[in-house]
């Protein structure tokens, strides 16, 4: 693991390097982007940081270097090249008092560099009772407020899923944990659009365009209940899910066979330092 911290290469990655008064600590106030590595580098990072301005915009986080950002992911990927792994960038309110209220120190930027093993081609997934509210202050930001999340999954991993599924306060599908949802009806390929108060996942943006889904917002039950159900994110890329809740399903099906080649037939054109 490979650590950058506010221009700082550290010489031990679990050294000390956070004050216990930073926001990020304190209460969730930061933002964060997690980046596929491939070969030594990123992929898609001009997306991911384009999105980490945005949640930082969204959280009211002011002074973010973008060019800092770039020169921290280039620092953590100097050396022997990582074959497979993931980029953690972590951006925080910074130095504060211990409250809700934020300090006037400049903000706290976190680089990390780690491998990472390949994802299966299938997994389980669980429906979970706490709907996302798609209508809250956070809806749509990648934060690190996740420990509704690390509950979620927790409730996955006890029932041998490794992802576990919200509907938002509709009733309508919305995302996994730290997945979008597609889902095949009828053959059209389907996932919510971002009103459903899911992330606005990189990958699922480009599977979109590289690949095809129709965006609405349904019942959660249409989801479970469809022919072929996958997920996607940054260390997923395209998953089949081989079952949901009690239902079983033949995984992977055609059309996720068909979109897990469309991701592999465009991924490398976004693999780069510049890309």
């Amino acid at each position: 693991m490979r650590v950058w911290i506010n221009g700082e290469l550290l010489s031990d990655p679990k050294a000390p390097a956070v004050p216990v008064t930073d926001h990020g600590l304190t209460v969730g106030d930061a933002v964060f982007e997690a980046v596929k590595v491939v070969d030594g580098q990123p992929f898609a990072l001009q997306r991911h940081l384009d999105r980490l301005e945005s949640s930082a915009a969204g959280l009211g986080l002011v002074g973010l270097d973008v060019d800092g950002v770039r020169r921290g992911v280039a620092a953590v990927l100097e050396g022997e090249p990582i074959a497979l792994g993931r980029l953690r960038i972590t951006v925080t309110g910074g130095n504060a008092p211990l409250g809700s209220g934020r300090g006037s120190d400049p903000l706290t930027v976190i680089v990390v560099a780690s491998p990472m093993d390949p994802a299966p081609e299938t997994t389980a997934v669980i429906t979970v009772p706490w709907p996302r509210n798609e209508r809250g202050a956070l809806a749509g930001l990648k934060t690190t407020s996740y420990a509704e999340n690390v509950v979620a999954l927790a409730q996955a991993q006890a029932a041998g899923a490794s992802e576990a599924v919200f509907a938002n306060l509709a009733g309508n599908l919305c995302e996994g944990t730290g997945t979008n949802v597609f889902y095949v009806v009828d053959g059209e390929v389907r996932t919510p659009t971002l009103a459903s108060g899911c992330l606005a996942g990189v990958t699922r943006a480009l599977l979109i365009e590289w690949f095809g889904a129709t965006e609405v917002d349904e019942p959660i039950e249409v989801a479970a209940g469809a022919d072929e159900i996958f997920l996607v994110s940054t260390t997923r890329d395209v998953q089949g899910v081989h079952r949901w809740d009690d239902r079983t399903l033949e995984a992977p099906g055609p059309v996720t066979k068909a979109a897990a080649q469309a991701w592999r037939d465009n991924e490398a054109a976004l693999i780069g330092l510049d890309r």
